[in-house]
């Protein structure tokens, strides 16, 4: 006896459902042909309005309306010809990247105008000079770069060794304890707090044992330590809580103790994490202005004992300057604007060895 199979047709519902996820794919340049075709159409009806009003193109409008018209094609368009699961994720995809542009106009605006403002006062003289008996042009601001890099760098002193310390006791040690529970609080608390006043605070402190009308360097760097705990506390204890209880287990059974496993397992582990967290807050403090009004002061003259009378800023020099502004006052502008492309530049350069020494200490992967 013969057996005959006969073959099964696929249903028609699974086949419409292969042919909907499979059907129909819009071309890689299709979005940018739409963007652009957006954006000509919105230049085209601004260019008309500026025509009749006599007056000229509105760029931000142009931008603004092409944008939103490109969502509405780009959703339409892609729902008919790739379904609509497809129309929805392009509508999301092309919110998320107008509020990344959107985010990056300032940005771009702020750098821009402080390069373009800050290079005209720009020299030798700048780097390698005070404005000790300068008045109107020439001058510099040697000792406002001093002062920034001394106070910062003692304020990172102070609040590193305190900021990690605490973040190791939160996640290795304090885990379900009332006081970590209170110190959780505390420093979440901290992390609003204004800047000035951080400086009020240290300013009353150091009144305390020295008098009032007390300025020192070493005060501003209290001051700015008080800013940048918090910041290394919650930046650190996030990257602790990171790093798998696997490795803590495997150290632990290997008789390891406790100390000698966060020291030599858990922070190598995350010290790609810790390093920008501390850069993080050494860039949120580095620019403040009014907490080394009050504590660390004004000066004209090079400082470089944090202990002994008043300490120059870059920031408080920037401000100094614009504020203070004598003849020729473009003099005086021109030193506030390259005051603030300088400090941009320590900022940035500070990111960039803290990216460095990120890459060096991580761990190694593979073998």
């Amino acid at each position: 006896m013969t057996l005959t199979s006969t073959p099964v047709e696929p249903t028609s519902g699974l086949t419409r459902e292969h042919l909907s996820l499979t059907s129909g794919r819009l071309p890689k340049w299709a979005p940018w042909a739409i963007l652009g075709v957006s954006i000509g159409l919105s230049l085209i009806a601004f260019g008309v309005l500026a025509v009749v009003e006599s007056n000229t193109i509105n760029v931000a409008g142009v931008a603004v309306v092409g944008a939103l018209l490109y969502l509405v094609l780009i959703t339409v368009i892609s729902s008919l010809v790739e379904g609509r699961r497809k129309g929805v994720d392009r509508l999301v995809t092309g919110v998320v990247s107008a509020a990344f542009l959107i985010a990056m106009v300032p940005l771009v605006s702020v750098a821009w105008t402080v390069v373009a403002n800050g290079v005209a006062g720009i020299s030798a003289e700048f780097f390698t000079s005070s404005m000790r008996n300068v008045v109107g042009e020439g001058g510099g601001a040697l000792h406002a770069i001093v002062g920034t890099l001394l106070i910062t760098l003692a304020a990172a002193v102070i609040s590193i060794p305190i900021g990690l310390f605490t973040a190791i006791y939160l996640v290795e040690y304090g885990a379900g304890k009332k006081l970590a529970s209170g110190i959780t609080f505390l420093v979440d608390v901290m992390t609003g707090i204004p800047s000035i006043v951080a400086g009020l605070f240290a300013y009353a402190l150091f009144a305390l044992f020295f008098g009032p009308g007390i300025r020192m360097g070493i005060m501003g760097s209290v001051a700015l330590a008080v800013l940048m705990i918090p910041v290394v506390v919650r930046s650190s204890e996030e990257m602790l809580r990171l790093v798998p209880n696997e490795l803590r287990e495997a150290s632990y059974a290997l008789g390891v103790p406790k100390w000698l496993t966060i020291s030599k397992v858990v922070l190598p582990t995350a010290i790609a994490g810790i390093t920008t967290g501390v850069m993080l807050s050494i860039s949120r403090v580095i620019g403040e202005t009014a907490p080394l009004l009050l504590t660390a002061g004004v000066t004209a003259s090079m400082n470089y004992d944090l202990f002994n009378g008043r300490m120059m800023t870059l920031p408080v020099f920037a401000y100094s300057q614009y504020m203070n502004q004598g003849i020729p006052a473009s003099a005086y502008i021109d030193r506030a604007w390259a005051a603030a492309l300088v400090l941009i530049v320590i900022v940035m350069a500070l990111n960039l060895v803290a990216r460095l020494v990120a890459k060096v200490f991580a761990p190694k992967l593979g073998r």
